[in-house]
């Protein structure tokens, strides 16, 4: 593989070595691939962070269209490594060369999203009060605000988005447009793929002269070495997107700092969707064969993945149920990106199979290879449900439980004793959902994103997607992983009181130099 030669980006400098060797694995042929990557010594975390301290408060002070040239850059070099990251990316993950393309797609026009945003530069919303010294009986002071980085922010890669929800994604995107150096902290399944994009990046970073500390990349493989990063001092927040063990135990580490700090994370859900009864006579079928398709997209390996189907008996549901069974049960078994996804999904199967629950799935485990999952159809009734919180919560693969509901009061208990999802989805037809107003209402009080007669996979990239939700499918429901309002993530409102006109940002002083939307005395201003 052209370029690679194990190396980690650590404030400033391209460096190999380290701890205990590991490697980036084949998940199909289960073989190591080359070269090795060291884990990274608590030494190196402690540079990258001090570096990425050192490097803030000139990042912070680069002007927009500084700090947008460097998302493009990096979104040109990404489309630059042309072949080179479609055959290391498909060798770590086995994911199918379209997909891959697909995801570098996606990174690219996220990078240039943001870049955008900085352009505009409304999105710092600047509120501006100004000062009356003749009010009585207190004069009335001059009071601007706006968004400003919080600071170095630790970012985890993911496993299922090498690209996307990784060393360039959109976390790292996001705090670099909000001024926040970033430390990424690799995913150990594709490192490779890893050190491609983050040679672009740090490539980047120096072609524009940015502070050194502005990037580092990380690669390891221990809860030691991602607790050291997310405890070092130097850090101000993190992005983390993975499993809920994972994502419990940094959010723990974080709050139990001396100075505690915001944690994003990510921690998928089951996405629950309901059939309503209309719905489930007319196009029952069809909903199914969409479900399905849905579930067993990429061998069920995204979080928004339809993990949990709920329907009210009657007309339809032995043709849908049906449906599900042959589309699920016939599926081929794959592979998943590495071989501890599915370790846990072989064991999260177990779990349940232990409670009241049927399972149907074409091939058994044994007869699979070292990552490879098939598909599983899970059957429980509302009372197994309702008495057993495993089966309300995720199972991250090609599974999908499905519960008929015998009533409406029986429908409304199961959503009722649902935690916090990413999304929900509904079918209905007709009169539907009006006639099912309670349902809608709580489902929508427990998930980020709510879908009308569709499917929760695809997360569109825009302004108004939600990617998260109430706990614990996220860490913090108030914010989205995913668009341009991820920024959000990044920073804080500051005030200038009474400030000299020369000294403030230029964001706040009047006459509105960048020409941005403002909140000037109550009214907009641009």
């Amino acid at each position: 593989m052209s370029g690679l030669q194990g190396m980690h980006f650590v404030a400033g400098s391209a460096e190999s070595g380290g701890g205990e060797v590991f490697h980036g694995v084949d998940p199909i042929a289960g073989k190591d691939l080359e070269p090795g990557y060291a884990e990274a010594t608590p030494e190196q975390v402690a540079r990258a962070c001090d570096a990425a301290a050192a490097a803030a408060p000139a990042f912070a002070a680069t002007a927009p269209a500084k700090r947008a040239a460097l998302l493009r850059a990096i979104a040109d070099g990404l489309d630059g490594l042309g072949g080179d990251l479609v055959e290391r990316m498909q060798a770590e993950t086995a994911l199918p060369a379209g997909r891959v393309a697909g995801e570098r797609a996606r990174t690219v026009m996220q990078l240039q999203q943001f870049a955008a945003l900085l352009d505009d530069g409304s999105w710092v919303d600047a509120h501006i009060d100004h000062g009356d010294a003749t009010r009585a009986p207190m004069p009335k002071p001059d009071l601007r605000r706006m968004l400003v980085p919080l600071g170095p922010v630790a970012v985890f890669g993911a496993s299922n988005f090498p690209l996307a929800y990784s060393v360039a994604g959109g976390d790292t995107a996001s705090a670099l447009a909000a001024g926040c150096p970033v430390v990424v902290k690799g995913h150990p399944a594709h490192p490779g793929t890893s050190e491609l994009v983050g040679r672009v990046i740090f490539d980047a970073v120096q072609a524009l002269g940015l502070p050194a500390g502005t990037f580092s990349l990380l690669h390891g493989r221990t809860q030691a070495t991602g607790g050291a990063l997310v405890q070092n001092a130097a850090i101000k927040a993190v992005g983390f997107t993975g499993s809920h063990g994972g994502g419990r135990a940094l959010f723990q580490q974080a709050a139990d700092r001396d100075e505690p700090i915001p944690m994003f994370a990510e921690m998928g859900s089951a996405n629950p969707l309901v059939v309503l009864p209309k719905a489930l006579a007319t196009r029952g079928s069809q909903i199914a064969e969409q479900v399905a398709a849905s579930c067993l997209l990429a061998q069920g390996q995204f979080c928004t993945k339809p993990g949990l189907v709920l329907w009210l008996c009657g007309e339809g549901d032995e043709s849908f149920y049906s449906v599900l069974r042959e589309r699920l049960c016939s599926a081929p078994s794959g592979p998943t990106v590495h071989s501890s996804i599915r370790n846990s999904y072989e064991r999260a199967i177990a779990d349940v199979s232990a409670l009241p629950v049927e399972v149907d799935r074409a091939t058994a485990p044994a007869e699979l290879g070292v990552a490879e999952v098939s598909p599983a159809l899970l059957r429980a009734s509302p009372e197994a449900v309702l008495n057993n919180e495993r089966l309300r919560s995720e199972i991250y693969g090609p599974a999908m439980l499905t519960v008929a509901c015998r009533t409406m009061a029986e429908l409304q208990q199961v959503i009722d004793s649902l935690s916090g999802h990413l999304t929900a989805t509904v079918h209905g037809d007709e009169d539907d959902f009006s006639t099912h107003q309670p349902v809608l209402d709580s489902l929508r009080r427990k998930v980020g994103r709510i879908i009308a007669n569709g499917v929760p996979t695809g997360v569109e990239v825009s302004t108004a997607m939600v990617h998260g939700g109430p706990y614990p499918a996220a860490t913090d429901a108030r914010y989205s992983a995913v668009g341009t309002t991820s920024i959000q993530r990044w920073v804080r409102p500051a005030c200038w009181q009474d400030w000299p006109q020369d000294l403030l940002p230029i964001e706040l002083r009047d006459g509105n130099p960048r020409g941005i939307q403002r909140l000037v005395n109550g009214k907009i201003e641009s």
